[in-house]
């Protein structure tokens, strides 16, 4: 019997979808899961794929079932449970045998990992797109030696999303380079939904739209420079009708957003490279705070929700269309800027314009927009991605209406903190005096930390005596 071509060890949701997309492309695979009903329910139910799958028993058994040089993909839960499965597994391997950790690793584990691998096979993979991109066609990221890419990329490109006939898998640097991409994806994705939640709270409680309408209204923006994985997705979510109740689903969705931890990471991973991120670090405080139910319940009994319809057009849909554009691009902006600070910080040379051709399908961010913003990332990857002609054009004609926007969301007791911060980060980024000379002169009065002039030359003291 033939040996598989490449193994996969975990075979939870994201694990055993991954294992069927692979099958599904024509490559044998050989699968392994602690729990061995799980790798026997996995193969039975497998159908026509089952003959390419090759289950096994045994962590020996698994990797005697795989053709050297071995290829073995980890999907297993990110932290101690990688290093757990890398120390079980590396005993069994030969010097030349690959380990892919394809979960939702934190890079700088990823970096460690490498480092622990020394001259043994190692690569870490962002893959974006949930259960049915894991299936059916993810975006993949990869991060390690070029060289072990190399030896999967056939799989891994035919396994990914394509846009047109692009498959989109890309290497993108060393080491943790793949899951920080990923990470940063992740940190986009927490703004752009943010954004979206925030438009859905001013049609539902500003304007007084019901569900339909909104779901309507979605569906209407998908059709326009909108059109994205999310916007589709956000008007099925607001037409869907709860079975058990029959009414609205959204209507019986506790108001409480989850998250694994990767948005968090970006927003710390930010401070540290000193990148101004202030949409994707409002989504993280935004999610954070909608866990503390009974806090707001608190908030409103005290201090009540005020005046939150607003006026009779005051504001009109085609102007929350422009300012989720605005808002989108705002955050992509600053997604984008974080990178290339890290690849210089790094010293990864990640590649900006592959980065935002392998987002364009396959992952949960994709949109029309990516396409533009490969071209624009192509021309001049070391431009802020807002001052690229197109997107420059796009938020000259537009901020305005994201200013009313959040004008009314403010005046009348609509939280908008997405929104709002990419308003502030355009407004600070297009001012070219600040106000931060204030905060230097502070520094200095209470510190001696000295100050750059107007007039040349840093180190400069002001006339604080000891006042």
């Amino acid at each position: 019997m033939s040996k598989a071509e490449i193994g996969l060890i975990g075979l939870g949701t994201m694990g055993a979808a991954l294992a069927s997309n692979i099958a599904d492309n024509g490559f044998d695979i050989a699968v392994w899961n602690r729990t061995s009903s799980v790798t026997d329910a996995f193969h039975a139910n497998a159908g026509d794929l089952a003959a390419r799958i090759t289950p096994t028993q045994t962590l020996v058994d698994f990797v005697a079932a795989i053709a050297e040089p071995r290829a073995i993909i980890l999907m297993v839960p990110a932290g101690q449970p990688v290093d757990d499965q890398i120390a079980a597994l590396r005993p069994l391997l030969g010097d030349n045998d690959l380990i892919i950790d394809a979960g939702n690793a934190n890079f700088h584990d990823t970096n460690r990992r490498a480092v622990e691998a020394g001259d043994l096979p190692f690569l870490g993979i962002g893959v974006s797109g949930g259960e049915e991109g894991a299936r059916f066609g993810p975006s993949i990221m990869g991060g390690g030696k070029r060289e072990y890419w190399d030896r999967v990329a056939h799989i891994l490109s035919a396994i990914s999303a394509k846009h047109e006939t692009t498959a989109c898998a890309t290497w993108m640097g060393q080491a943790g380079a793949g899951h920080f991409v990923k990470a940063v994806h992740n940190g986009i994705e927490y703004a752009d939904m943010q954004m979206i939640a925030e438009v859905y709270g001013i049609m539902r409680d500003g304007m007084g739209m019901d569900n339909a309408a909104i779901a309507a209204t979605f569906a209407k923006w998908d059709q326009g420079p909108l059109k994205s994985y999310l916007i589709e997705i956000s008007g099925k979510v607001a037409a869907a009708i709860d079975p058990a109740t029959g009414q609205p689903m959204l209507d019986v969705i506790v108001d409480a957003a989850g998250q694994k931890g990767t948005g968090r990471w970006t927003a710390i991973e930010a401070q540290h490279l000193a990148a101004p991120i202030p949409a994707i670090e409002a989504a993280v405080v935004a999610r954070n705070l909608s866990s503390q139910l009974e806090t707001r319940a608190a908030g409103e009994a005290l201090f009540g929700t005020g005046p939150r319809k607003l006026p009779h057009d005051a504001l009109g849909l085609d102007t929350l269309e422009q300012a989720l554009m605005v808002g989108k691009i705002l955050c992509y902006a600053q997604g984008f800027d974080m990178i290339s600070k890290a690849s210089v910080e790094f010293g990864w040379d990640l590649p900006l314009p592959e980065i935002a051709k392998v987002w364009r399908a396959g992952c949960i961010i994709r949109s029309d927009m990516l396409d533009d913003m490969a071209q624009a990332l192509g021309e001049d990857a070391n431009r802020n991605l807002l001052f690229a002609p197109r997107f420059a054009d796009i938020v000259k004609a537009n901020h305005d209406a994201l200013r009313q926007t959040v004008a009314m969301g403010a005046l009348h007791g609509v939280a908008l903190p997405a929104l709002s911060s990419g308003l502030a980060y355009f407004d600070a980024l297009r001012t070219a005096r600040g106000t931060a000379n204030m905060i230097q002169g502070q520094r200095d009065f209470f510190g001696a930390h000295g100050f750059a002039r107007t007039d040349g030359g840093s180190g400069h003291h002001g006339p604080w005596g000891n006042s």
